[in-house]
């Protein structure tokens, strides 16, 4: 069954992670490095079992392939979880067991934080490898990457709006927020800084308190959010809210958020695309954490990071123009455009072997 999995989705490689003492156990999976080494962020989730936990891993590890392929960044993509609580199992001899195990790739897997984890784990994790990104900036780190993402979407948006609407004036329109994370929430406040109409939802009661109270947006119920008249409906947690049970309640004229994998389906990426709604496709909307990370291997510089992120809504114009121009889906022209490109350096480059990894400036495990 593993290796069935792991067939279907072509990747190069699966590490299964076991500490007793740490109590890890997780798993690092490099889908793709022909473009460079594979950087994607390490999520930490109390799976129901082993098989969701691997599922869960290699979807995510590929999904990162395509997102730095699309933002046309010189990575692959790479993924790792650990099973557990992040609300009790976390401690310092677990991350850095983990670390452990990143280190051991030798450059082939550069991790960060991702649901679950945040900059104080990845510092454990930093004690026994460098090749973590996200760290703090007194380690010449970016930090906490949601704003970064969260200033991606926002440019994501602006495209689509420029698209369906032919403007890009964010406070026009209203907007169904599934999700007030680290990210949602501040996505939310740059909605709102815009002068828009939010609703939200999450199952942290208290985070949408917060953006009640700081933001001015309306609360729903967790699954009220799907038959809210905005027009655009924005997914920023976790994965498969656009499926089956409620594209048909869906009132959106443009689907985009930060959430990765938001297609239950592709079937269903054909239904959006037939009900006229604009599928800003997630994988290249929420690039901006990982364009955000990627500089720190050469040396971070934030003002460079944010003139790299405006380029996402580059990027999903020419994705929109792909769709129109072959007559195919959003999400079908999103893939087409980072598999062309992977293919054309592909003919120039093999796998990303490590032993000639990236260092990283001015910074050193310890």
């Amino acid at each position: 069954m593993i290796f069935e999995s792991i067939s279907k989705t072509e990747h190069e490689e699966v590490v299964f992670c076991h500490n007793k003492d740490a109590g890890l156990k997780a798993i690092i999976a490099i889908h793709n490095t022909v473009l460079g080494p594979a950087l994607g962020g390490t999520r930490m989730w109390n799976y129901a079992s082993e098989q969701d936990a691997l599922n869960d891993v290699l979807r995510l590890s590929r999904g990162m392939t395509y997102k730095a392929a699309v933002s046309g960044l010189n990575l692959g993509g790479g993924k790792a979880v650990i099973w557990g609580d992040p609300g009790k199992d976390k401690s310092e001899a677990l991350f850095r067991a983990f670390g452990r195990f990143v280190n051991s790739l030798n450059g082939r897997y550069i991790t960060a934080e991702d649901v679950g984890i945040d900059v104080n784990d990845m510092e454990y994790v930093y004690r026994e490898t460098e090749f973590v990104t996200g760290v703090h900036q007194v380690h010449g780190g970016s930090g906490d990457p949601s704003p970064f993402t969260a200033f991606g979407t926002l440019q994501g948006l602006m495209s689509a709006l420029q698209v369906k609407f032919g403007n890009e004036d964010v406070g026009k329109y209203s907007y169904a927020v599934q999700g007030v994370g680290h990210v949602g929430m501040e996505f939310v406040k740059l909605l709102h800084e815009r002068g828009a109409k939010i609703f939200v939802t999450d199952i942290n009661k208290d985070a949408v308190q917060r953006a009640v109270d700081d933001y001015g947006c309306e609360a729903v119920s967790l699954d009220e959010i799907y038959d809210v008249d905005a027009e655009v409906y924005s997914p920023t947690a976790l994965g498969g809210t656009v499926n089956e049970a409620t594209l048909q309640r869906l009132k959106c004229k443009i689907i985009c958020g930060a959430a990765n994998n938001q297609l239950a389906s592709n079937e269903i990426g054909d239904e959006v695309q037939r009900r006229g709604i604009l599928y800003a496709p997630d994988y290249a909307v929420n690039a901006g954490g990982l364009m955000n990370v990627s500089l720190e291997i050469d040396g971070y510089n934030r003002e460079r990071a944010m003139r790299m992120l405006r380029t996402i809504y580059f990027n999903l114009g020419r994705i929109f123009e792909i769709s129109a121009r072959d007559g195919i889906p959003t999400y079908m022209a999103a893939d087409r455009m980072a598999e062309e490109r992977i293919t054309a350096i592909g003919k120039l480059r093999l796998p990303h072997l490590g032993q000639h990894a990236p260092r990283f400036h001015g910074r050193r495990a310890g």
